[in-house]
């Protein structure tokens, strides 16, 4: 607890004067431009990774950087959904899994999770990306299957977000665009997504038709 008031006093007294103007602009709304879902790991830090300032991301962290369908009762990370896109209207959603997600290690494990009964009821959303590893990748095994279920959880949860309401109708006008990243603690580096290959792959290739389209 020292470090983080020992922290809270060096952002008062030092950091905040570098963002006043933007604090006083943020104190009157928020219009972020892009949805960031991930998990609730330590060592995952949105705005470090992005190099995002104060205002540009909607965060919305759990274990596993999961999304349950649509249909299930009030539940926090469907009210984040339905308020980013549908109230402040971001133009992107990320989904971003992580290397050794400990969530992932979970799914593939479950009998590890007899004392934990809410962790393993919230990891039943990511069942369907278990499965189709195993399915499709009978070969693999250890840190290799693992890291194949992070990066098909990040397509299972983009599926889910598919049946919200107000997702599917943004989807429909084109009005908003869903990407599945992870990122690798370790090197720093992050793989995204490319539909077109069906492959994650380096931010630099996964977007350079989106740069060179906008260019």
């Amino acid at each position: 607890m020292d470090k983080i008031l020992d922290g809270i006093e060096r952002f008062q007294g030092e950091r905040f004067a570098d963002y006043r103007e933007l604090f006083a602009e943020l104190a009157g709304g928020q219009s972020p431009a892009t949805l960031f879902i991930t998990c609730a790991d330590s060592r995952v830090d949105p705005s470090l990774i992005t190099g995002a300032d104060p205002g540009d991301l909607f965060v919305c962290r759990n274990a596993g950087n999961i999304v349950p369908p649509y249909g299930g009762g009030a539940e926090g990370t469907a009210a984040s959904v339905e308020y980013a896109v549908g109230a402040l209207n971001v133009r992107d959603v990320i989904v971003c899994g992580h290397s050794g997600c400990g969530a992932m290690t979970g799914a593939l494990a479950p009998e590890n999770l007899s004392g934990f009964p809410q962790v393993g009821q919230w990891l039943t959303h990511c069942h369907a990306a278990v499965t189709t590893v195993r399915h499709n990748h009978p070969e693999l095994d250890g840190a290799d299957q693992l890291d194949r279920v992070i990066e098909q959880n990040t397509l299972v949860q983009l599926q889910h977000l598919r049946t919200h309401p107000a997702v599917a109708a943004r989807l429909a006008a084109d009005g908003i665009r869903l990407h599945a990243w992870v990122y690798d603690i370790g090197s720093g580096q992050i793989r995204a997504h490319n539909p077109d290959r069906d492959a994650f792959e380096p931010l630099d290739r996964a977007y350079a038709s989106l740069r060179e389209n906008a260019g």
